[in-house]
């Protein structure tokens, strides 16, 4: 098996590395009375279907059977209140300098305590598609939360016959399963707005106060990651697909950005059906630093509905939603109201039929990597020619906050934040990641390349000019032309979108971007001190920000 669930006696130490005291805490909860195991879709699916919380519509689930569901399964859909997406805010890491390990404990025994007073289901998962790489992950909800039950067995891979015989001849790992406890009736004064509490090191989470689903998808995510990461893998919050052609070699494409900011259109684009293409995944998948092929975490997506009208063909792949509307139709059926009217982020798990093209692994080595921002100082595209820049323009990803987040206190979500390499989910230093993904640009020469997808020159960048874009760079058809004066940067002219490099308005501008991304370095730095980062990432944007200053300086001369 992948990962470890059983030991040996005599391996069960408190020197044994894969125990702590956090695992153990949470990981002896799921042995108590007041577990119920739900391991088969189609039970869940039942539970969920007659919980009070659930609206039942009148919408059939294509694929139905294939998925593990009952043939006449329907579209189930629970509302929530005020909070509709990631509470960043709550997320807490042990062994992080400013976090209590001791405290963190004491309140994580009393939170399960309070939890033995009531029903829980329990239920296990495979994450990761591939013999390569596949770990256990177990997941605890309390009853009246049978809906983040059935979408967690819908999100990720159920241990089903086949699955069962695929993970036991996959490849093992000196790992033990996640386990998620998930209580979102937990109150304390000091977390107003809950807390995620991470044990990393060894694959353990506690999800207290939240109900939302996607907090357990993505701490899912965020162990299973940081076991990728120690194993081998690079760790990708983004979407890939491949070019498939007849006479040149493939092309396989890694989109970084944050929900919204265009890397699952990008991933999913039919592309008029000029090119044969297949997706590996449009959210979670991991590369492999030995041979740059990649695996898919998850068979399903966690899509935003704003963009599918009720009634539209993408619709019929839905499986569970969250926060959206329900109205009736002409005869009487209730239906969808999506496209965000009920509140922002309205959420759906949809199934990998959505996809007729899917594969669960790229045997291929990935051959370009895009960074989506979201920085009007930027033009549509840019490449990047030099290694440890392209890693640098990737830890110092600049983009702009979604509708996903939960976000705590005042926040201006049009403002710029820097988000490194489009995962607010790390689990481990960022300095790691960092040399991840240069070794993947140093090493296996894989290309870069910036994709804004926001604005310029106060015009919105249309998703039609960034997929021709990505087509262009597909059939190497694009002339690039070097970006002003900043070494191992080229842009490609577009009339609608000019580039004046030598406007002093521009020069700041750009000048103005480049210190956004050196100060949040230098804060960083502050906050971090126990995990550096190189000095060559504030070296090589200081580097481009003396140059545009010597431009100005000497064209005001």
């Amino acid at each position: 098996m992948s990962t470890i669930v059983r030991y040996n006696e005599k391996d069960i130490r408190a020197a044994n590395p894969l125990f702590s005291q956090i695992r153990t805490t949470i990981e002896s909860a799921f042995y108590g009375n007041n577990m119920l195991a739900v391991n088969d879709v189609a039970t869940a699916y039942k539970l969920a279907k007659i919980a009070p919380e659930t609206t039942v519509t009148d919408l059939p689930i294509s694929h139905a059977a294939e998925l593990g569901l009952p043939a006449d399964a329907v579209m189930l859909v629970n509302n929530h209140g005020r909070v509709i997406g990631r509470t960043a805010a709550a997320r807490r890491r042990i062994g992080d300098p400013d976090v209590d390990d001791v405290k963190m404990a004491g309140l994580l025994r009393d939170a399960i305590f309070a939890g033995t007073q009531q029903q829980f289901y329990k239920t296990q998962v495979v994450v990761g598609l591939d013999e390569d790489f596949m770990i256990g992950a177990h997941l605890a909800v309390p009853k009246g939360y049978e809906n983040n039950l059935l979408s967690y067995l819908l999100n990720f891979q159920p241990l089903n016959q086949a699955y069962q015989t695929r993970y036991r001849q996959s490849k093992p790992y000196p790992e033990g399963d996640i386990f998620i406890y998930a209580d979102p009736s937990f109150h304390h004064p000091e977390f107003p707005d809950g807390l995620a509490l991470f044990d990393a090191k060894h694959n353990v989470a506690a999800i207290l106060g939240m109900r939302y689903f996607g907090e357990l998808k993505k701490a899912t995510l965020s162990l299973a990651w940081a076991t990728a990461h120690r194993h081998g893998y690079v760790a990708c919050h983004g979407g890939e697909k491949a070019f498939h052609f007849a006479n040149r070699p493939d092309q396989v494409f890694a989109m970084f950005g944050l929900s919204g900011s265009g890397k699952s259109t990008l991933t999913h684009a039919k592309h008029g059906g000029r090119f044969k293409t297949t997706v590996l995944h449009d959210d979670a998948f991991i590369i492999s630093r030995t041979d740059g092929s990649s695996v898919a975490l998850e068979p399903a997506y966690f899509d935003k509905t704003n963009d599918y009208p009720s009634g539209t063909e993408e619709t019929k792949y839905f499986m569970t939603l969250m926060n959206v509307g329900v109205t009736l139709n002409q005869t009487g059926k209730k239906v969808l109201v999506t496209e965000d009217l009920r509140n922002g982020n309205g959420r759906t798990v949809k199934s990998r039929y959505a996809s007729a093209n899917r594969v669960d692994k790229e045997a291929a080595p990935i051959d370009a990597i895009f960074w989506i921002m979201k920085d009007d100082s930027l033009p549509p595209v840019i490449q990047i020619t030099d290694p440890t820049l392209a890693a640098t323009f990737g830890a110092t990803l600049a983009t702009k906050r979604s509708s996903a987040e939960n976000l705590v206190g005042t926040v201006d979500r049009n403002a710029l934040v820097i988000e490194p390499f489009a995962d607010p989910f790390r689990a481990y230093p960022l300095a790691e990641d960092y040399a991840d993904f240069k070794g993947l640009f140093a090493e296996r020469q894989v290309a870069c390349y910036i994709l804004n997808t926001g604005f310029y020159n106060g015009k919105k960048i249309s998703k039609e000019v960034t997929l021709s874009i990505l087509e262009a760079i597909v059939e190497q058809k694009i002339t690039w032309q070097a970006f002003g004066s900043l070494a191992h940067l080229n842009y490609a002219p577009l009339a609608e979108f000019p580039v004046d490099f030598s406007d002093p308005t521009y020069q700041t501008l750009l000048t103005t971007r480049l210190q956004i991304r050196l100060d949040w370095i230098t804060h960083y730095e502050k906050t971090h001190p126990q995990a550096p980062l190189p000095a060559e990432i504030s070296q090589s944007l200081t580097n481009k920000r003396t140059i545009i200053l010597y431009l100005e300086l000497k064209k005001n001369c």
